[in-house]
């Protein structure tokens, strides 16, 4: 298990082995997600939205406002 130790500015140093792990290199950002119960999750913040393009393939047929509407009304009213 990797360890650090908060400095008295609120500072640590991410262990090695756990910078290796999240692929962080000097300069990356890194969040730190509360899971509840005292526990949080420390996630690689490095990614900016522009590496999401291609992730999700375009709809086979356009899909229009009003059929976007349509189905967010139609979820909207099953919420309730």
């Amino acid at each position: 298990m990797a360890t650090a130790t908060v400095t008295s500015k609120g500072q640590i140093t991410i262990p090695a082995q756990v910078r290796a792990s999240l692929g962080l290199d000097t300069g990356d950002r890194i969040e730190f997600v509360d899971l509840g119960q005292g526990k949080f999750a420390i996630m690689a913040a490095t990614h900016s939205v522009k590496d999401l393009k291609g992730l999700i393939r375009k709809p086979a047929k356009p899909v229009s406002i009003e059929d976007m509407n349509q189905a967010i009304a139609e979820q909207g009213s099953r919420a309730e």
